[in-house]
């Protein structure tokens, strides 16, 4: 099996995806490699990096903590996505903490190239930008949630949002997900959210599989 170069695994990647094979090289000697462990953070919520962090392989959780260590999971990252960006541009510390779910590999850009990437290249800038309003967007669904929706509805939002259909139109969630986990993206009790899970089950709109997967049977899923 061969093995991937730096310049291999950045032209994988959606936000350079535009680079021309010099820009590609350029980068390519600019980035490093770097693996972190399950529950390892890979930036810190109120300090800077002044890096790019761009997943290549795993999973990650975007978090707020308050003054009282309470937590909130604003979003989960995949391959591809990126984080680091808004940090570099308004040179502001970092406002969550990304912590790792499971073993992760990333690739990392110092800030300096970073920002050189994007004055020399309009592609890199529009991806940025399409992220950013992308983000946006998903802020202002997850407010119009809180202030709206009953937990019930909330929990069915997170449910969705996390298992959009397949070609059959069927929708699962295949990465486990705690009652504890949904709780904090919800801003409700863990007991609450068990409860509503169960009501979920119990009428037939969720149903959880043997390896923890979790089948959303019913599109009608909703607020109540």
């Amino acid at each position: 099996m061969s093995i991937l170069t730096n310049f291999d695994l950045i032209r994988r990647v959606p936000l350079f995806s535009m680079l021309t094979p010099a820009q590609g090289e350029m980068l390519a000697g600019s980035v490093g490699k770097r693996r972190y462990k399950r529950g390892e953070h890979i930036v810190e919520q109120g300090k800077k990096s002044d890096a790019l962090f761009i997943i290549l392989a795993g999973r990650a959780r975007v978090v707020v903590t308050d003054a009282r260590d309470r937590e909130v999971i604003i979003a989960t990252l995949h391959p591809g996505d990126y984080v680091g960006e808004m940090s570099l541009i308004d040179q502001e510390p970092h406002s969550a903490t990304v912590a790792v779910e499971i073993q992760t590999d990333a690739l990392v850009l110092a800030g300096d190239d970073f920002n050189r990437c994007l004055m020399e290249n309009s592609s890199t800038v529009a991806a940025v930008m399409k992220v950013l309003v992308r983000r946006l967007r998903d802020a202002d669904r997850k407010i119009e949630s809180l202030a709206l929706l009953n937990v019930y509805g909330r929990v069915a939002n997170v449910l969705l949002d996390r298992a959009p259909p397949n070609a059959d139109n069927v929708r699962t969630i295949r990465d486990k997900i705690s009652r504890q986990d949904i709780a904090k993206m919800v801003g409700a009790s863990r007991e609450m959210v068990s409860r509503v899970m169960k009501d979920f089950e119990e009428q037939g709109f969720v149903q959880t599989r043997e390896d923890g997967s979790l089948l959303i049977k019913e599109l009608q899923l909703q607020a109540r």
